[in-house]
């Protein structure tokens, strides 16, 4: 079991063991890796990844190393966006997981699958419990990550642009946020 998974009601096998079972941590870590998403946050469902984001100057070089040591694993796939900063992604399965590598030119810090992550996991250590029940309910039913979120917090518009505008707001202000949100 790994985290808190209450909010889904379900048992998931230890991700951890695939990551150090994989050893992409330390194959990627000169890259900065930072695992994010719904594992460390115990709001996976059936089907979550390992999500790891990365910081990759050279993208090449990335995609190099990531190329080398995983490119026989099941379903692996390495591709570069063409917008942006034209990210380099990876996708496989290690130990019945499925996990997605994010490089990016950007300082981790600076990438958004890390804000999201980060005023997600303060919005949940903020609350008493409630929050994570209510995300938990929505992902259980289908929803992404971040329009759940949006959803049980009464965030309008685009989901991905308002959890990232709530990146900077300060624990008072994501606290006011949970006060004023109407969920149960």
């Amino acid at each position: 079991m790994f985290g808190n998974s209450e909010g889904c009601g379900m048992v998931v096998p230890d991700y951890v063991a695939a990551i150090t079972n994989s050893a992409v941590t330390t194959t990627l870590g000169p890259f900065d890796p930072r695992v994010v998403g719904t594992l460390p946050l115990g709001l996976a469902v059936p089907g979550s990844d390992i999500d790891i984001v990365c910081h990759a100057a050279d993208l090449n070089a990335f995609a190099a190393v990531v190329w080398e040591h995983y490119h026989l694993a099941d379903g692996f796939v390495l591709y570069r966006w063409r917008s942006g900063t034209s990210p380099a992604i990876a996708r496989f399965m290690w130990d019945g997981w499925p996990f997605e590598l994010f490089g990016d030119t950007r300082p981790v810090e600076e990438q958004s699958g890390w804000l999201h992550f980060e005023v997600e996991r303060r919005l949940l250590a903020l609350d008493d419990g409630r929050l994570r029940q209510a995300v938990g309910t929505q992902r259980g039913a289908g929803m992404k990550t971040e329009p759940a979120f949006a959803a049980v917090l009464g965030i309008g518009g685009d989901p991905y642009r308002g959890l990232l505008e709530l990146a900077a707001a300060s624990d008072a202000e994501l606290r006011a946020l949970l006060a004023a949100s109407d969920f149960a």
